[in-house]
């Protein structure tokens, strides 16, 4: 390899490896944290406490006139057994017809009568986060969330929708978030969660909506950050190579670094 062909290669080396570097340490630092993070402290499961399980001797009514109730409802997604408040309640996800589109609803029902019910108030919600924390604590602040609130990076996007979004007075700043329609506590969020989230969206580099992991950015950079990898391989042998034959011939002169 002639010398003109050497110095291209460290010259294109020098400057992948600037453009590159940076991305590299945040994909560092993510893996460290993940790597040495416990996903369940990340998700909030230590603070949960143990679901609720209703006797199997309990009188219920027939799902069936639940389903009875609902004209509107095309078709059923599911029917599950919720508690709310020491309570069984039926949880019913169907889809109707609207504006000439299908979309998914939910309804609860009393599942002990079978008569509807309409979604958590606030006060209801509260005490339901209030109850599913494992720990004694104290309401910080409570906020109504809609589809109008949660975008693409915010810590509860991808989840049902309306919620009550409840953050408690303790050391993890955790928010507790209860769907009101669904009538359960669906996510916890901790200052943990919220750093790994972050750390994730560098990690990915999807600065739009974080989850991404196939954007043309993250793959731009895998394929630049392969040619730079290639090129360090291809000084060294060059360098190696040019070392050796050096050596060979006696022409690299005692005490000089090459």
């Amino acid at each position: 390899m002639n010398r003109r062909t050497h110095l291209s290669i460290r010259r294109a080396h020098r400057y992948l490896g600037l453009f590159t570097g940076i991305q590299f340490i945040f994909w560092t630092l993510g893996g460290l944290y993940f790597s040495w993070s416990d996903i369940d402290e990340i998700h909030g499961d230590f603070q949960r406490k143990t679901p609720v399980n209703f006797s199997s001797q309990m009188s219920l009514a027939s799902p069936a006139q639940v389903l009875a109730q609902l004209p509107q409802a095309n078709s059923v997604k599911s029917v599950r057994l919720v508690e709310i408040l020491g309570e069984p309640v039926y949880q019913v996800i169907f889809f109707r017809n609207h504006k000439g589109e299908t979309v998914s609803q939910t309804q609860l029902a009393v599942a002990q009568t079978g008569t509807l019910r309409g979604s958590l108030t606030e006060q209801e919600a509260v005490q339901m986060a209030r109850n599913s924390f494992s720990e004694k604590v104290e309401v910080q602040q409570v906020e109504y969330l809609t589809a109008g609130q949660v975008g693409k990076h915010h810590e509860y996007r991808k989840s049902p929708l309306p919620a009550y979004a409840v953050t408690m007075q303790h050391p993890t700043n955790t928010t507790v978030y209860v769907a009101s329609e669904r009538g359960e506590v669906t996510k916890f969020r901790n200052n943990k969660w919220r750093m790994f989230d972050f750390l994730w969206m560098l990690h990915t580099m999807d600065y739009q909506g974080r989850d991404n992991f196939g954007n043309l950015l993250l793959r731009l950079f895998s394929v630049v950050g392969m040619v730079t990898i290639l090129s360090g391989f291809a000084l060294y042998f060059v360098s190696s190579k040019g070392s050796r034959r050096k050596a060979a011939t006696g022409t690299t002169r005692p005490g000089v670094i090459r």
